[in-house]
């Protein structure tokens, strides 16, 4: 499922129209975006865990040519999934 394809589900399932399911959905990962760039947690329970790891700079080596560079540091999201949710998928 992509973001219009949820937003049509939104739309249908709660009988609301496109257009407030649209603000809707992008209002949630505006909101979502927002607290992990602040160093927030987003949980939702039963589904899932966002979170930002931080990363160090280390050395790595460039596959296609061997050659050693400088990998700067970084910041990734991550996903766990929750208990129930992982439990659903094993049924």
């Amino acid at each position: 499922m992509n973001k219009s394809e949820l937003i049509k589900a939104l739309a249908e399932r709660t009988q609301i129209s496109h257009e407030e399911a649209d603000i809707m959905v992008h209002a949630m990962i505006d909101g979502m975006k927002k607290t992990l760039c602040n160093g927030g947690r987003v949980e939702i329970r039963g589904f899932c865990n966002f979170s930002i790891r931080n990363y160090e700079a280390y050395t790595g080596r460039n596959p296609k040519t061997g050659e050693l560079m400088q990998v700067p540091p970084k910041r990734l999201p991550f996903f766990k999934p929750g208990k129930e949710f992982k439990e659903f998928l094993n049924e």
